[in-house]
C-alpha cells in the first residue's frame, strides 16, 4: 500500500521550505503522477537520482517508481538559494550536481548510502541548510508579492507600486527568485486555491468553486485548468475528493509529490 505524508519542515530550514516529504508507491502503479505546478521547488532523492525539481507552469507527468521517493519542498521565493536563478530551472529536472558540482557529487553518494530514507530526508535538509547559510536573505518585496498573490485577486502594476518597484523589475526579481512572473504564479495558486476549496467543501459545484477562487466564470475555470493541468476542471475536482489522503488530496504544502520525469 502506497502513501504520501508530509511534515512541517525542521527549524533550520523553515524560513525557506514549506514542508519534508515522502512518498511510497501503491503495488502494481503503473501511471505516473500528475504533478500539478504550485509555485514550489523541490530538491528530492528519487528512482536512485538526486535532483530539483524546479517550477513548474503546466502540469508534468512522473515516472512511478519502485522505492520510496523524499524531498525539501521550498516555498516560492526561495528557489534561488539553491545557486541558479529561478528561470533556469522552470519545468526543468536538474541532477544536484549539474547545480553544485562536487558538493552535489558528494551529497547524492551519501544519500544513495544513507540506511533508510528517514537518513536520506536528513540529509536533504542538512544540505538546503548549509546552502541557506551562505545566501541571500529571500527578496523582500518578492517575499510580499508572493503572498499577496496566493491571497486572491492580483493587479500587478499596484503590487510593484506597494514595494517600490516598476512592473519590468518586479517581474525581473520574480524571475529570478520564483521562476516566473507575478501573473502566473496568480494563475497556479488561484487553482490551487480551486482545489482546497474543492476538499474542504465537497458539495460545492464548480460554478461555487470557480467564483470562491476568483476566476471570473466556470468558463474561465475551464480555460485554466486546461492550460495549468491539461484536463477538465471537473476531473481535477473529482480526483481531490474520492481519496482524501491520497496524493490528489494534499493540502496547500502538499501540491505535489514530486519525481523525476
Amino acid at each position: 500500500m502506497g502513501g504520501y505524508a508530509e511534515a512541517p519542515p525542521p527549524a533550520v530550514v523553515a524560513p525557506h521550505a514549506a514542508c519534508v516529504w515522502r512518498r511510497t508507491p501503491g503495488a502494481g502503479e503503473q501511471a505516473g503522477t500528475l504533478v500539478l505546478p504550485d509555485g514550489c521547488v523541490d530538491v528530492l532523492w528519487h528512482a536512485g537520482r538526486l535532483i530539483v525539481a524546479g517550477p513548474d507552469t503546466t502540469a508534468q507527468r512522473a515516472a512511478p517508481a519502485t522505492g520510496t521517493t523524499v524531498g525539501v519542498r521550498l516555498r516560492p521565493g526561495a528557489a534561488s538559494l539553491l545557486g541558479a536563478p529561478a528561470h533556469a530551472l522552470r519545468d526543468a529536472r536538474v541532477p544536484v550536481d549539474a547545480l553544485w558540482g562536487p558538493d552535489g557529487r558528494t551529497l547524492a553518494d551519501a544519500v544513495a548510502h544513507a540506511p533508510d530514507d528517514a537518513a536520506r530526508l536528513r540529509l536533504l535538509v542538512d544540505a538546503v541548510a548549509r546552502r541557506a547559510e551562505g545566501a541571500a536573505p529571500v527578496d523582500p518585496a518578492v517575499r510580499a508579492v508572493v503572498a499577496r498573490a496566493g491571497a486572491g485577486p492580483v493587479a500587478v502594476a499596484e503590487l510593484a507600486h506597494r514595494v517600490g518597484l516598476s512592473e519590468r523589475q518586479l517581474r525581473r526579481r520574480f524571475l529570478e527568485h520564483v521562476g516566473y512572473g507575478p501573473r502566473t504564479l496568480h494563475r497556479v495558486l488561484r487553482l490551487q486555491r480551486l482545489l482546497d476549496r474543492a476538499i474542504a467543501a465537497p458539495d460545492e459545484g464548480l460554478a461555487a468553486l470557480a467564483a470562491h477562487a476568483g476566476y471570473a466564470d466556470q468558463a474561465h475555470l475551464a480555460r485554466e485548468a486546461r492550460a495549468l493541468a491539461g484536463t477538465t476542471a471537473a476531473a481535477l475536482v473529482a480526483g481531490r475528493r474520492p481519496a482524501r489522503t491520497s496524493e490528489t488530496s494534499k493540502t496547500r504544502t502538499s501540491r505535489r509529490a514530486r519525481m523525476a520525469p
